[in-house]
């Protein structure tokens, strides 16, 4: 993959939103503050998107966007939705926004932080129509699963940013962590599961796959597991963790 060109910092503020410095700690610290994050939401502001983007049109969010292959694809391919991608790592966050920048797409803003902090203290309900989660790192390690991106809170606090009807899409190529995520939001009577033909929705490229941990995936032979949820009018609940059940069992024997 040919490198983007390097810009400056002027020329990649229309494509980056930098959070309030308040907001936690930059580039390295930022994953010391996501495992230290406190358990209540902090009154900050919410997200204007109209203000954000300069329109109206519906917003998805994408967490983990990586080098960013998802949403130059879904932001080309879908020019009336506004595109947000959160990356908790600064280099592959201005990666991605040096590819859209020198493209100069205007439906599409990164910003380097924790996703589930954005999601609980700077989006307001119901005010996006879809939340993608590709690939998170599954921190194999038990002492470190709790690094885990997709938790119960996690996926309370996406399903109160999505708007009824709107669509949680997930996709991995770590069965036990595709278990986790499935069982998580399966207990949760805000999701109902769609159509397995909904579960290919996420624009792909000539070679056939969405994002780059989906090519190393397949290129290696293994397999990808995909889920697409509506959000219901039912309320928001807090899922039980499933990995805590696994915990207690392995404990007791």
């Amino acid at each position: 993959m040919r490198k983007p060109r390097r810009l400056s910092a002027e020329e990649l503020a229309p494509w980056v939103w930098e959070l309030p410095q308040e907001a936690g700690a930059r580039t390295a610290g930022l994953k010391a503050a996501a495992a230290a994050l406190p358990a209540a939401p902090v009154a900050r502001e919410r997200i204007d998107w109209q203000q954000f983007y300069g329109n109206t049109n519906p917003v998805e969010i994408e967490v983990g966007t990586g080098k960013g292959l998802f949403l130059l694809n879904a932001s080309l391919a879908r020019p009336g939705t506004n595109f947000l991608g959160i990356e908790i790592v600064r280099k592959y966050q201005l990666y991605a926004a040096s590819r859209y920048a020198v493209r100069k797409i205007p439906n599409v803003k990164t910003a380097c932080a924790d996703a589930k902090l954005v999601l609980r203290d700077f989006v307001a309900a119901g005010s996006v129509q879809a939340v993608h989660v590709y690939f998170p790192d599954p921190w194999w390690k038990a002492r470190h699963k709790k690094r885990r991106v997709f938790t119960p809170e996690f996926a309370a606090d996406a399903a109160r940013a999505i708007r009824e009807g709107g669509r949680l899409y997930i996709a991995t190529d770590v069965g036990e962590y595709f278990g986790v995520m499935t069982a998580i939001v399966g207990a949760m009577p805000c999701f109902e599961l769609r159509p397995a033909e909904e579960q290919l929705a996420a624009p792909r490229t000539d070679a056939g796959f969405a994002t780059n941990f989906e090519r190393k995936a397949l290129e290696k032979g293994g397999g990808v597991w995909r889920a697409v949820y509506e959000r219901t009018s039912a309320p928001v609940t807090v899922a039980a963790d499933p990995t805590e059940a696994e915990s207690e069992g392995a404990s007791s024997e």
